[in-house]
């Protein structure tokens, strides 16, 4: 097996009351001769919980590999045969894996979400060749088995994943120490701890929005709730950070201090905007599945600072969002740097091709296309229908084509729209010119309001029947995903 591991002991911390717990590094799994290859297991823990194993370890690791290399995952799932009570309700403890952000095919043995699937006893075997041309940055990986991603997504079976090479985009982020942020949720809602967890990340007391429920998910960083992250005075890091929780919105911020942001979404600024590289932001707002790269500086005077999220007011109907603080950061004495715990970046053999895609005649065309997001007691619902496995494609996209699309957003909460295998330029919202336009491929839908997205079908690798969704995967679950393809 072709397969070069660098395992960092893993803290995972989750009732750890006012103690301080440095920021833990994941394992890292890495290509060697252009091959990376893994296996993963799906498995119950002693808590109940789901879990991915790794190395005999529950702690999944971080992937990464250039563009032109393969990846190859041997996934087990040894997740429990459920009684068949359960079994008619739904979990069947099936799993599979989704690759969020690659651009990859959307066919066995690639990203299939929709025909690779794993009943308890049961393997699946993963081989993705990462295109040549491949933009680099930071997307992760996800179970997505329908009916029961939101749970095991929840559990924390999720992990980041690094296509390398941002370097060529961001020469910024070379040699400087590199830090990988995996944000989740824990739920408090039945833990007798709660109160003392909700204190240890300082839950703000005020309310924000209509929605004014308990809090019950605290965030973890790398699995740890409220960690502390250390910087030297002066120092600059680069951050890589995904909002990995299933279900929940977050707000970064570091008080007194701006972002320099380098991509968003797996997507480097420069790739489209080489005139205009980077963007000064004091906060970041992360819908579940959102990633941000920026290069944060440490301030100058011994001292400490957090990061933090404020309240998001996700509507009437939505789930309570209040603020947090999400980790210490402690600025210390400059001294001998430390060696970074990952390079910032390694080049691939064949840089990816700079691509400038012409976007104006798209904007002049009325929607090709127009998703509604909608709810009910019942249901929720993506153009009146819910998600069925045998349903035909509600869409079918061209390859080589730019198309025009429309997400409504018919409900009394936010809701986050994804779609597999491609990004698209979010350039309107509610037919307001954005400010700022951005290629992602999850974009906020904000209650009662609208966003106009450019699809860039343009990748030849592209082909098959994939699926859009909302990413609050309690809502996809219950039927707000639809099928496309790509032909």
């Amino acid at each position: 097996m072709s397969r070069s591991i660098v395992i960092t002991a893993a803290l995972v911390c989750v009732s750890c009351g006012n103690s301080v717990a440095p920021l833990p590094n994941a394992p890292v799994v890495r290509s060697r001769a252009g091959l990376a290859s893994m296996t993963l297991t799906a498995t119950r823990g002693a808590n109940g919980h789901d879990a991915f194993m790794f190395d005999r370890r529950d702690v999944p690791p971080v992937i990464r590999i250039a563009p032109g290399e393969t990846l190859k995952i041997h996934y087990v799932n040894s997740l429990p045969v459920p009684p068949e009570t359960a079994m008619h309700g739904g979990q069947m403890n099936m799993t599979n894996l989704h690759f969020h952000g690659l651009s990859v095919s959307p066919e066995r043995p690639q990203d299939d979400v929709l025909d690779m699937t794993a009943m308890p006893g049961e393997a699946l075997d993963y081989t993705l060749v990462i295109p040549r041309d491949h933009v680099p940055g930071l997307e992760w990986y996800h179970t997505h088995p329908h009916g029961e991603s939101h749970q095991q997504v929840l559990d924390g079976m999720s992990g980041a994943l690094i296509i390398e090479g941002i370097e060529r985009y961001a020469p910024a982020v070379r040699g400087i120490r590199e830090r990988v942020l995996v944000i989740r949720a824990i739920d408090i809602e039945h833990d007798p701890n709660a109160p003392a967890r909700r204190a240890r990340v300082e839950v703000e007391q005020s309310r924000c929005g209509e929605n004014h429920d308990e809090a019950d998910r605290v965030f973890t960083v790398n699995g740890v709730v409220r960690p502390e992250i250390a910087m030297r005075q002066g120092e600059r890091q680069f951050w890589r950070i995904v909002n990995a929780a299933p279900d929940r919105y977050i707000d970064i911020e570091l008080p007194h201090q701006r972002f320099e942001v380098v991509a968003y979404d797996g997507f480097p600024i420069a790739y489209r905007d080489p005139e205009h590289p980077t963007r000064l932001v004091n906060h970041v707002l992360l819908p579940p599945a959102g990633r941000v790269e920026a290069i944060v500086a440490a301030q100058e005077p011994e001292a400490r600072t957090v990061l933090r999220t404020p309240c998001v007011d996700t509507g009437a109907d939505g789930d309570p969002s209040p603020g947090m603080i999400l980790a210490d950061i402690v600025s210390t004495p400059t001294a001998a740097p430390p060696p970074p715990s990952e390079p910032a970046g390694v080049a691939s053999a064949t840089p990816p091709a700079l691509t400038l895609v012409d976007v104006r005649q798209a904007k002049q065309e009325p929607p090709h296309f127009t998703v509604v997001f909608s709810e009910d007691k019942k249901a929720f619902y993506i153009n009146g229908q819910t998600y069925s496995p045998d349903a035909q494609p509600m869409v079918r996209a061209k390859v080589g084509e730019l198309q025009h699309w429309r997400i409504v957003n018919n409900t009394r909460e936010l809701h986050p729209f994804h779609i597999h295998q491609v990004h698209f330029l979010a350039y309107l919202e509610n037919d307001r010119p954005l400010p700022d336009p951005r290629w992602l491929d999850t974009v906020n839908v904000a209650v009662g309001g609208s966003v106009d997205v450019i699809m860039d079908f343009t990748d030849p690798i592209i082909r098959g029947m994939s699926v859009f969704h909302c990413h609050l995967l309690n809502h996809e679950d219950k039927g707000m995903m639809a099928k496309i393809l790509f032909e």
